[in-house]
């Protein structure tokens, strides 16, 4: 059996049954990407339920019954290596109860009313139905851009704290990870890679005018032959031209699917909203720049990498910080 999770809005939705012994099968699930789960099964599902009946992890009838959240404030993130790593294997008593709960609620169909937190989440995967409908767009005010840069230089070595805790999720998530070689020494002294993660030449086979691009993005995240998620860390640069590298690298490989982010401390939070909103970033071959390109703060980062469970993660864990214009 799999109890299944969805962890954009931490809510248990269902129950597979295995129905096959397992099998080797590397054709890509996900189109445009490598996928590492090559070991597959068949399976059946006895429980699928719609999103606003599926039951939530922080619900007091689950939270205060499951072991390894029952002794734990709902603040805590201590447990979230139980369900953002790969398939692991569970204590029976919470399989049971969950089952039971699961079967219970297939018969019942009880409504969970989305938080206001679960609304923004959900809207962060889009499927997009029509090119030809309205963007909002911003065209920030130069005076502005000139206030925020006051104080570029203790900025740019917060950056270099986080492009060094960046660097280190990564690893630790079992990435191989690309920095720009003008800034190693100066992210080498605060993260110290534990085996031959950091990469010396990129693995990817793309013109030079696409290489060189790539090569200067703040940190990268890579899969064998794949990026997985590319970061600009705000302070390094200004905040129009990291997301102008963004931008120029999805134009010149508009088939890459890349999860890409602005990461920036809360303060200039708005002043990245403002900048993907450019006119010029709404009219892309992929789509609206906004729609793609999430925020990410400071304070967010500083929070994963006090992760004790990241070794049992994947990347989707990202996808609880992440924020985009439109949100």
């Amino acid at each position: 059996m799999f109890i299944c999770y969805c962890t954009r809005i931490q809510r248990f939705i269902g129950i597979f049954e295995i129905i096959s012994k397992p099998f080797v099968d590397e054709k890509p699930i996900f189109a445009e990407s490598e996928d590492p789960f090559i070991f597959r099964f068949n399976v059946k599902p006895i429980v699928w339920l719609p999103l606003i009946k599926s039951i939530p992890i922080h619900d007091s009838k689950i939270w205060n019954n499951l072991s390894f959240t029952k002794d734990l404030e709902h603040s805590s993130t201590n447990w979230t290596y139980k369900v953002f790593g790969s398939p692991i294997l569970w204590p029976k008593e919470d399989c049971k109860f969950l089952e039971k709960k699961l079967l219970k609620q297939k018969e019942e169909l009880v409504d969970y009313p989305f938080s206001e937190k679960d609304e923004k989440n959900l809207k962060k995967q889009k499927i997009r139905i029509s090119s030809k409908k309205e963007i909002s767009v911003t065209i920030p005010d130069e005076e502005t851009e000139k206030i925020q840069d006051i104080n570029q230089v203790e900025e740019q070595r917060e950056s270099i704290k986080i492009q060094a805790k960046l660097c280190e999720i990564g690893d630790k998530l079992g990435f191989k990870i690309w920095l720009p070689r003008a800034d190693r020494t100066r992210v080498l002294q605060l993260w110290k890679p534990d085996n031959d993660s950091l990469l010396e030449e990129l693995p990817l086979v793309f013109d030079e005018t696409t290489l060189k691009t790539i090569r200067n993005i703040d940190v990268l995240w890579i899969k064998r032959r794949s990026i997985i998620r590319s970061f600009e860390v705000e302070g390094t640069t200004s905040i129009y031209s990291g997301i102008l590298r963004m931008a120029d690298l999805l134009s010149l490989q508009p088939m890459l699917d890349i999860k890409i982010h602005i990461v920036a401390s809360s303060s200039r939070r708005d002043s990245v909203f403002q900048q993907i909103t450019r006119p010029v970033f709404a009219v892309m071959e992929k789509g609206p720049l906004s729609e793609v390109c999430s925020y990410i703060s400071y304070d967010s980062i500083n929070e994963l990498s006090n992760e004790k469970k990241l070794q049992f993660m994947t990347d989707s864990i990202i996808d609880e910080y992440i924020e985009f214009a439109d949100d």
